[in-house]
Order: C-alpha cells, then sequence, then structure tokens
C-alpha cells in the first residue's frame, strides 16, 4: 500500500517527463527497418485475416445450431455444426501459433538488425565518447531498450493489426445481425477511448523513465560490482552508503512498476465495465426483442458471442497507443546514439599507410578535448553537468617533431603536460585542430583506419586484459599466431616461466580486467601481446611502472632486442629508464620546453635535469 500511496504522490512530481514527445520520424524510421521483411509482413497478414474470419463464423454456426438445429428438432445438423465448431477450433489454434511466430520472428530480425547496427556503431565511437559514458547505461541501450524494441514492436504485429482485423470484422458482421442492437451496444465506447487516450500519454512518460531509471541502476551495479568498485567501497568502508544508494535507486525503479501496473489496471477495469453494460444492454433489449419475434433467439445469442469475443481485441486495441508508444520511445533512445556522428570518421578516399619502417612527424600540432555536447549524450551520463559555453583551454600547442625510422623518442614531464595526450594522436583516438601528424608521409586523418592500427603497438599504463584466458588475450593481437610464436613473446616479456608454472598454463583465465595476476605480471603479459603483434610504431606509457628493478631491467633488454629498427614513442617517469634515448622531449603545460638527447639535457639547466636531480636525490634517500 505504501508504495501504491508512493507512486501515486508521484504522478505530478512527472509532469516535465510527461511532456517530453517521441521525437518526429521516429516511426518512419522503425518502419524503414521492417521494410525487408515485407514478404513475411504479407504472410503474416493473411494469416491474421484467416484466423479473424474463424473467429467470425463461429457466432453464426451457434446462431444455426439454436435456429435450424435446436428449435426444429435436428439432432443430426446439431452434431454435425458442432464437429464444424470443434473442427475449426483446431484450424484456428493453427494460425494462432502461426501468427505468433511470426510475429516473434519478424520482431526478433528486425531488432536483431538493430543491435548490431548500435554494436557496431558504438566500436567507431572516439575515445572521448567512452571517457564520458557510463558503461552501464550504454549497456542498457544496447539490452534493455532493443528488447524492449523488440518485444514492443511484437505487440504492434500479433496485438494491434489482429485486433484491428478482428474487430472490423465482428463489427460487420455485428451490424449485419442487427444495427440498432450493436450501436447501442458500442455507444459506450466513446466514454472508455477519451480516458484511454490520457493514460497512453501517462504510460508513455512511464516507460521512458523507467528505461531511464533502470539505466541509471544498471550504471551503478556495474561500476560496484567489478573488481576496482568493490575494493574501493570495501576500503573506505561505504558498504552500508552503497546500500542506501542502491535501495534508492531501487525504490524509485519499484514506483514507477506500481505506477505502470495502476494504469495497466485502469485500462482493463474500465473494460470490464464497459463490457459488463454491453452484454447486459443486448441481453435486455435482444431477449425483449425476440419475445416480440423482432429477432430469432439464435441471433441474440450470436450478437452477444460477437460481443463477448470483441472485448479481448478492444482490450488489445485500448492499449494500442501504449504499444506503438512504447515501441517508438525504445527505437527513439536507441536511434538517439546511432544519430551521434563519431568524431573519428574514415574519409572515403582514404589511404593505407605503408608498412616497414616508420617515421612519425608532428608538424605545429596544437589540440583540446572536445566538449561533452560533440562526443556524447546527457542521457548517456547520468551526472552530467552542462558545461560552459567559454572555449576550453588547448592542452596542447604547437607540437613539432619528427621520429625517424628506428628512433626512440621519450616524452618526460610533469603530470598533466600533455604527453598521454600527444601518444593518443598518433592513432587517431582524437584529431588535431591544428597541424598535423604524419605516418609514413600520410596525415593520420588521410589513412585507412585498420591500416593505422595496423602499424601501431601499445602499452598503457593500466594495461587492460579481458576476462578470458591468458591465450585468447595474447591471440587478440594476432588471432593466428602459433604455440611457438606465443611462447616466443612471454619468453621477451620474461613472464614465460610464470605462465608455463600455473596447471592450465596458457589456457588459465585472468579474471577481470586481470586482476588475478600482480600488477607487474599484468603488464608483462601485455608486453607479451604487443610483442606478439609486432608493430612498426611502438607507444609506451610508462609500461615498466609496475614492475621491480629485477624485472624492469629484463623487461628492458627484451625491448632492445624486440624493438630494433621499429619507431618507438615512451612516456617515462623513471628518467634512468630512458638514458639511451635517440631524442627526449621535455613537455610543459603542452609545449616542447627541451628537446634532445639525456647527455645535452644534463649539460644545460632546466625542467629535465631538475626533474633527474629530484628522482635521483629521491632515489639516494631511499637506499
Amino acid at each position: 500500500m505504501g508504495g501504491m500511496i508512493s507512486a501515486m504522490r508521484s504522478f505530478h512530481q512527472d509532469s516535465s517527463v510527461i511532456k517530453k514527445k517521441v521525437k518526429p520520424g521516429t516511426a518512419k524510421r522503425t518502419i524503414a527497418f521492417a521494410a525487408p521483411y515485407t514478404g513475411l509482413l504479407i504472410f503474416f497478414l493473411v494469416v491474421v485475416i484467416l484466423d479473424a474470419a474463424i473467429g467470425i463464423a463461429n457466432p453464426l454456426i451457434y446462431r444455426a445450431i439454436i435456429n435450424n438445429g435446436i428449435l426444429k428438432g435436428d439432432s443430426v445438423l446439431i452434431i454435425r455444426l458442432a464437429l464444424l465448431v470443434g473442427g475449426l477450433g483446431i484450424i484456428d489454434a493453427g494460425f494462432g501459433m502461426t501468427q505468433s511466430y511470426l510475429a516473434a520472428r519478424i520482431g526478433a530480425q528486425i531488432v536483431l538488425s538493430l543491435r548490431v547496427k548500435l554494436f557496431e556503431h558504438i566500436q567507431r565511437m572516439p575515445l572521448a565518447f567512452f571517457t564520458r559514458t557510463q558503461t552501464g547505461a550504454l549497456v542498457s541501450r544496447l539490452n534493455n531498450d532493443v528488447s524492449g524494441a523488440r518485444t514492443a514492436f511484437t505487440d504492434i504485429l500479433s496485438n494491434v493489426i489482429g485486433n484491428l482485423i478482428t474487430v472490423t470484422l465482428i463489427l460487420g458482421a455485428m451490424f449485419l445481425l442487427s444495427w440498432k442492437i450493436s450501436v447501442a451496444a458500442l455507444i459506450l465506447i466513446p466514454i472508455f477511448i477519451f480516458p484511454a487516450r490520457y493514460w497512453g500519454r501517462e504510460l508513455q512518460a512511464i516507460t521512458r523513465e523507467s528505461y531511464d531509471l533502470n539505466a541509471a541502476m544498471n550504471s551503478l551495479m556495474t561500476e560496484r560490482f567489478n573488481v576496482a568498485g568493490a575494493q574501493l567501497a570495501k576500503l573506505f568502508g561505504r558498504r552500508e552508503e552503497e546500500s542506501k544508494k542502491f535501495q534508492t535507486q531501487a525504490e524509485r525503479v519499484s514506483d514507477i512498476g506500481v505506477k505502470s501496473a495502476i494504469y495497466g489496471r485502469l485500462f482493463l477495469t474500465a473494460l470490464l465495465l464497459m463490457a459488463s453494460c454491453a452484454t447486459a444492454l443486448a441481453y435486455g433489449w435482444g431477449g425483449v426483442l425476440a419475445v416480440q419475434h423482432v429477432l430469432d433467439v439464435g441471433t441474440v445469442v450470436a450478437l452477444v458471442s460477437y460481443l463477448v469475443r470483441l472485448y479481448g481485441p478492444l482490450l488489445g486495441l485500448s492499449n494500442i497507443q501504449v504499444s506503438v508508444m512504447t515501441a517508438l520511445v525504445s527505437f527513439e533512445r536507441v536511434f538517439e546514439l546511432l544519430d551521434l556522428p563519431p568524431m573519428i570518421q574514415e574519409k572515403a578516399k582514404a589511404v593505407p599507410v605503408p608498412a616497414g619502417p616508420a617515421t612519425i612527424v608532428f608538424d605545429h600540432v596544437a589540440f583540446k578535448y572536445p566538449s561533452a555536447k560533440e562526443v556524447s549524450l546527457a542521457s548517456l551520463e547520468s551526472v552530467a553537468i552542462p558545461e560552459k559555453p567559454a572555449a576550453e583551454k588547448a592542452v596542447l600547442q604547437d607540437i613539432t617533431f619528427t621520429a625517424q625510422p628506428g628512433e626512440l623518442v621519450a616524452l618526460v614531464g610533469p603530470s598533466g603536460a600533455g604527453k598521454t595526450t600527444i601518444t593518443h594522436l598518433v592513432p587517431r583516438l582524437y584529431d588535431v585542430q591544428g597541424g598535423s601528424i604524419k605516418l609514413n608521409g600520410v596525415d593520420v586523418r588521410d589513412a585507412k583506419l585498420d591500416s593505422l592500427h595496423a602499424r601501431i603497438g601499445v602499452v598503457p599504463q593500466d594495461a587492460h586484459l579481458f576476462h578470458d584466458t591468458i591465450r585468447a588475450n595474447l591471440l587478440y593481437a594476432k588471432p593466428d599466431a602459433t604455440e611457438a610464436e606465443i611462447n616466443r613473446a612471454l619468453e621477451d616479456a620474461q613472464i614465460l616461466p610464470l605462465v608455463s608454472g600455473l596447471p592450465q598454463g596458457l589456457d588459465t583465465l585472468v579474471g577481470e580486467r586481470g586482476y588475478r595476476f600482480s600488477g607487474g605480471e599484468k603488464q608483462r603479459l601485455a608486453i607479451a601481446r604487443l610483442l606478439l603483434k609486432a608493430p612498426d610504431i611502438v607507444i609506451l606509457d610508462e609500461a615498466t611502472a609496475h614492475l621491480d628493478s629485477e624485472s624492469e631491467a629484463a623487461i628492458q633488454k627484451a625491448f632492445e632486442k624486440a624493438l630494433a629498427g621499429r619507431t618507438s614513442i615512451v612516456i617515462a617517469h623513471r628518467l634512468s629508464t630512458i638514458q639511451q634515448a635517440d631524442q627526449i622531449l621535455v613537455i610543459d603545460d603542452g609545449r616542447i620546453v627541451q628537446r634532445g638527447t639525456h647527455a645535452e639535457l644534463m649539460e644545460v639547466s632546466g625542467l629535465y635535469a631538475d626533474l633527474y636531480q629530484r628522482q635521483f636525490a629521491a632515489r639516494e634517500a631511499a637506499v
């Protein structure tokens, strides 16, 4: 009862949501997805018409049984007509099963194509999209919204279209039998339709809000149930607060469910009242006319039978707005995401990046991160804060350097200086706003994306491993790699003894994000994955940050062998690891403030020498 009261109270709190309508064009785009299945739709309509025709025939047979069989004492005719009713019932059941199968099949195929298209579209979104979007909300679009669209679309096919044909045929038969009683019985329908239209708008708003609330709850569970989120909650002792937060969201979802149930019951109650009054009217007036010999008894029974058969389809049609609006809301939320254009798009005349020794040229590059409006949707961020219209500060300014084939270029500087941003621009995770970046003479904005990514291998500071086996994670880099190639990569990454010593070896499950392994072990597996890919360009974002001194030295030797002849860009916080770099770029506040070799930079005063001296002093103090 408390939930019902809470739901009733919230009716007036959702006025802003109720006023929100489905965007124009959603229905047209939804129909476009059904176009490839026109043949099945026509077959479906034929089955629906045949099914409805059988339903129309039965009351007429009842009329014949009464008038020509019972009243005239013809037992043989009664038995024949009864057998006919039974046979038609079997055929009707077959048509009903076929109708349900076709509706489900068409809906499933449409949603399958929609889901695949949405997944492919999301994969093409820029990195900035994923940095702002809640994973749970995104997954909800692929699961809940698409499933809701399938269910609603199936309801439209099986209920709305089928019921519309059935109602039309039933009304036609009723008017042929007695148009006066039919008009009198149906005069109550408008009284029911007007409130139904209002309830339909309410249910549309409830459906939309329900999807948003479920997406928010999914996001909360996704963030709290992964290893990092669960660990954070435990370490900070936030279990009770997290439970209360989840309870608040779950209660809101529950209230929405109660509201939906209330409106659904209002529909049913109003329809039953209308049906009872119409039946009473038909029996009362029809009975009087039968006594007066204006109508025969069989006709009265047939009319009442038609009215009874009319209630079910009318119930379906009473929800026509709910079914259509639910489908359109679901499709609209999917289309909203499909309509968000990826910032990083391949040009129509894109060219491949030539394989082999690579030259990287940064020519006066300027960059700032895109705004939320450019890359994301507020509905996918949940806690999005409107951004100020003022332009954001440039992250990089006038970045110019060249990395020749086989050279190791190191990026150093304080945190937030722009080092990682530079490495993100090489594989075109973002597009520059000024200047250009060229690989072997090809501007990355003019390159085929698959070709570009095939030339580049990256080991980030926080290496990600899929919740799968070691073998599967390594084969992600080279699906056709042999056992010998995998073992060689593991050996070069200094982790083969560990993997070989595991009970399941390469078939060991790494756990979510690789949390079954230590930071150093996970990092070395990521390095093995990179070595297996053997790219022309290697980007290392403090790839040895999680290794102890002994493992770090071994990895450095492995890199000397594995990266020979390849162009490398390395972000290093431990300056001792990049003393042999061919070129060191010192980044500060988005600019290159120093460049040269380790020896050259140590000979002059500046940021690099200061950083090196502080690290050396800190290391001496630690010893």
